[in-house]
């Protein structure tokens, strides 16, 4: 038997790879089974061309099942094989549907809910642990006021990181509702210079500004573009050493923001992961800053919303520069 014309048609309408096997053999295959399984494997007895055991089973068993594989079209590639009886035709259609998306999508999920969990127990526990401590009657005065410090501390903490949290949210709410506003980036940086101020002046670094005297325009969300310089200048106050440049211009009619600092700099090992949820190069210093390992990560979504890119460079000794370039607003 072998599959009719319109059957070979069907299946390369199929975007996943799609085979037919019948009395034992693949009569007939997709352009993108093809390309996983190799040319050659019409015509071919199909436990010679699929090679898995636990696929070959439920072919072998003839009924209705979907089975979730690794292993074919690469050593841990993850398949929900959808395997279909034909009928009266005889043989079965089987479809195979990438999980290699869902599966990341759902680890992403996994570490961020043990991430953030993680997160916020840790101030957590020292309120409740201090908490009681200060339940104790015979607490001396300086020490309960210390330790009513540290609980104002760690509940402010816990205050920024569920801020953040929220503040993504809304960002991946609107990740596919294209920003109607055209904003000035020289305000914009203007009023995110003011509003870092205060840490900039506790921190003793100052921000040093380069910006031009005509607006540049782009196309965005407004309260986001600040957020965006808001969270660079704050990152680059906290952990970038004794100065900080902030730099508005346009470069080959891209407008850009860029954040400089004369920082200790990043090992490349850690840059591909700056922008992930969490990620942190040094854990204690980084809550002792006051960062809630968020900063980046909301930074990257607004970004991506607004079709611009991110880059970030550093070396180690060399300091840090983060620029987010945009897409320019069209004036007509």
């Amino acid at each position: 038997m072998s599959a009719a014309p319109p059957a070979r048609a069907l299946l390369d309408a199929l975007d996943e790879p799609a085979l037919i096997v019948a009395a034992g053999r693949i009569e007939a295959a997709n352009r993108a089974a093809l390309a996983m399984l190799g040319p050659g494997i019409v015509g071919r007895d199909h436990r010679i061309g699929l090679r898995h055991p636990q696929l070959l089973a439920t072919i072998a068993a003839g009924k209705r099942a979907d089975v979730a594989i690794v292993g074919v079209g690469g050593p841990e590639r993850p398949w929900l094989v959808a395997v279909r009886p034909l009928g009266q035709r005889g043989g079965c259609l089987i479809r195979f549907i990438d999980r290699a998306e869902a599966l990341a999508a759902e680890r992403m999920r996994v570490d961020f809910v043990a991430n953030a969990s993680h997160e916020l127990r840790t101030p957590l526990a020292t309120i409740s642990g201090y908490a009681e401590t200060l339940a104790e009657p015979e607490i001396p005065d300086q020490l309960r006021r210390n330790f009513a410090t540290t609980i104002a501390g760690e509940a402010a903490r816990m205050l920024r990181i569920i801020e953040d949290l929220m503040s993504l949210s809304r960002i991946e709410a609107s990740r596919f509702v294209a920003p109607g506003d055209r904003c000035n980036l020289v305000s914009l940086a203007r009023q995110a210079e003011a509003q870092v101020g205060p840490l900039a002046e506790r921190r003793n670094c100052p921000v040093e500004t380069d910006l031009p005297a005509e607006p540049v325009t782009v196309a965005a969300d407004c309260g986001q573009m600040l957020q965006v310089i808001d969270n660079l200048l704050s990152n680059a106050i906290r952990y970038g050493g004794s100065g900080v440049r902030l730099t508005v211009a346009t470069e080959r009619g891209r407008p850009f923001v860029r954040v400089s600092d004369s920082g200790p700099g990043i090992a490349p090992l850690h840059l591909p992961r700056l922008t992930e949820r969490f990620y942190r190069i040094d854990d204690a210093r980084s809550r002792g800053s006051g960062g809630t390992g968020l900063g980046l990560a909301i930074v990257k979504h607004i970004v991506e919303r607004h079709r611009g890119t991110l880059d970030i460079r550093s070396r180690p000794g060399e300091g840090t520069s983060v620029t987010v370039a945009l897409p320019a607003a069209d004036l007509s």
